[in-house]
């Protein structure tokens, strides 16, 4: 996800490590704030991929700064890493969601169609396995249990009515 977020900001000018740390946490603090220790190595995971390049500058103090910039490859990867499948595991689903779809904007809107059927369909299934544990009458739960999946299944149909939103949004835009 860090690569995600770390090209995304690289869209619109080039960063140090410091500042697209600090332009993460601005952005998508809601989600995440990926530490540094998690974002030098993505960094140069991205340069190796040839997605980011860096340069070293001299700043007014003296003192050298790397900054990093965009490539036109790492534009292309970015879009590829947004339509990269989920995980299907629950607890990573939401977080991950909502980053994909805030940075959404960059894609096509056959991409974003694309996008939003994909999430849409994963939270449909997480949604009905909340609901499924909650209607079994062979499994036996307790009020804390009951209570925690069935806001569980609220914040799915929250999410692909949001999703749903933005696929009207995107068919009236893309006429």
């Amino acid at each position: 996800m860090n690569d995600i977020l770390i090209l995304y900001v690289l869209l619109r000018r080039e960063f140090t490590m410091y500042a697209i740390a600090k332009e993460i946490s601005t952005r998508f603090a809601p989600y995440t704030v990926p530490s540094f220790g998690a974002i030098k190595p993505a960094l140069r995971r991205l340069e190796e991929k040839e997605f980011i390049t860096s340069s070293k500058v001299m700043s007014e103090g003296g003192r050298p700064s790397v900054y990093y910039s965009l490539t036109p490859k790492g534009r292309k990867g970015l879009a590829a890493l947004i339509l990269e499948p989920l995980t299907e595991n629950p607890l990573q689903f939401i977080p991950n969601a909502k980053i994909r779809l805030s940075v959404a904007d960059i894609l096509t809107p056959e991409e974003r169609g694309q996008l939003f059927l994909h999430l849409k369909t994963l939270a449909l299934t997480f949604k009905r396995a909340a609901e499924g544990v909650l209607e079994n009458e062979y499994i036996q739960t307790n009020f804390y249990q009951r209570i925690l999946l069935d806001n569980t299944a609220v914040e799915y149909n929250n999410l692909m009515n949001v999703i749903e939103g933005f696929e009207k949004d995107n068919a009236r835009n893309s006429k």
